[in-house]
């Protein structure tokens, strides 16, 4: 069983501009709504815990999908959007980054008096999670962001991000249902390659060590305990064919050009979205119902909804909106007992995993980027260039090579 993890990427700076981040708490909102009344509060604890997802999540609401700026805009757009709500779902979100995450002690002790959780106990949690990473496990990252997500029953999990002196950030997660001791291997499995030497004092087989250390207090021990695998991301802003599962990817594509691929009664469901809409819902439907195994890939969902920067292609304003709207409409049904429009969602992802089983894609990745830059303004794209130039276009694409774009053969296509 996995209790913690973590993820590297490189550090962006600048901020997340007004349409975006409004946009995306609106659909990270509805996305939280559907999985809860799909699969209840702690799946969705399993998943904010899970970095891959994590990951995944932030892409497919628009933002780059490789980048540290991922989890400020995540964690700041589900405070947002979920807190208003909060005894609602019964989801809060306490912290954040820099002087937000030094509030969350006094949230939770202002949750715990609505709730009648410990909050003493919850604030000593949080304060053990910041510590085990940054002093616990002495692997260059400090941490700076620090965010307590909760539920009423108790459960919690941690993100937190720490940064290096290299430019990159480190993403931790903590899920409370899955580790046992904050001092006892609480690393299980975590996801990623060997980058070298590290101190990890809540390795299993560091009992001695922690009690040498109690014994000589202020002697700084040099023994390395375990090297820890991560996942890092490229430094480079662009999505390339060999970052997504193009099997996937293009089986995606075919069902949202594809309409008899579909249900005859979850196509009536959904009639009137356009294909590019399909694609975007397709994606987010993944993000709601897929299984761990479905988000190796991150890079794979910024085809939703492109990204902040124009990379892979530039925010589909329109397309964003639309699939906002239709995931609003089926969770608001659902809610009160209406299920078909949720159940035609939910069809999308397993129609693309049918596809997908006998699914040979090609080699047009950048062929199908390319055509995203062409609709780009038929969508209202914006990325936060075109902030400073409003009304035009600041990025222009230039594809590496020209290729002729092969016919419909039930292989990756730009159709």
């Amino acid at each position: 069983m996995r209790s913690n993890a973590h993820a590297d990427l490189p550090l962006h700076h600048g901020r997340v501009p007004p349409w975006l981040a409004n946009r995306m708490a609106t659909l990270g909102r509805a996305i939280v709504e559907a999985i809860l009344v799909e699969y209840g509060k702690g799946e969705f604890m399993k998943r904010i815990s899970d970095p891959l997802w994590f990951q995944s999540f932030g892409a497919v609401m628009g933002m780059d999908w490789h980048s540290s700026g991922i989890t400020t805009s995540v964690v700041g757009a589900l405070k947002r959007a979920i807190n208003p709500i909060s005894n609602e779902l019964g989801i809060y979100v306490c912290g954040g980054r820099g002087r937000h995450s030094r509030k969350t002690p006094t949230e939770l002790m202002q949750i715990a008096d609505r709730t009648g959780l410990d909050g003493q106990e919850l604030v000593r949690c949080s304060r053990l999670t910041a510590k085990v990473d940054n002093t616990a496990i002495q692997d260059g990252f400090q941490i700076y962001l620090h965010s307590f997500i909760l539920t009423k029953e108790g459960d919690w999990a941690v993100v937190q991000q720490g940064m290096n002196e290299h430019g990159y950030a480190r993403r931790y997660h903590w899920h409370a249902a899955e580790f046992a001791s904050f001092i006892n291997d609480p690393h299980t499995s975590i996801l990623g390659q060997n980058q070298g030497l590290i101190l990890n004092l809540t390795h299993q087989k560091a009992g001695d060590t922690q009690e040498g250390i109690l014994d000589i207090v202020g002697q700084h021990p040099t023994k390395m305990v375990q090297e820890i695998r991560k996942i890092r991301m490229p430094a480079r802003h662009d999505v390339k064919a060999r970052d997504v599962d193009l099997r996937r990817l293009g089986s995606i594509i075919a069902l949202a050009n594809e309409r008899e691929m579909l249900d005859f009664e979850d196509l009536l469901l959904l009639e009137g979205l356009g294909p590019r809409t399909l694609q975007s819902l397709t994606l987010v439907s993944e993000v709601i119902h897929g299984t761990r195994s479905r988000f190796e890939d991150p890079a794979r969902y910024s085809f939703a909804h492109g990204g902040k920067d124009g990379k892979p292609f530039p925010v589909p304003l329109k397309v964003y909106d639309e699939t906002i709207a239709t995931l609003r409409k089926a969770v608001d049904k659902a809610k009160i007992g209406h299920s078909d429009r949720q159940r035609a969602i939910k069809s999308l992802h397993t129609t693309a995993k049918r596809i997908e089983e006998n699914f040979v894609p090609n080699d047009n990745f950048d062929q199908l980027v390319e055509k995203e830059w062409q609709d780009s303004r038929k969508y209202g794209g914006r990325t936060v260039m075109d902030d400073q130039r409003e009304g035009k276009s600041y990025f222009t694409y230039t594809p590496t090579r020209k290729r002729k774009a092969k016919p419909n053969t039930g292989q990756l296509s730009l159709f």
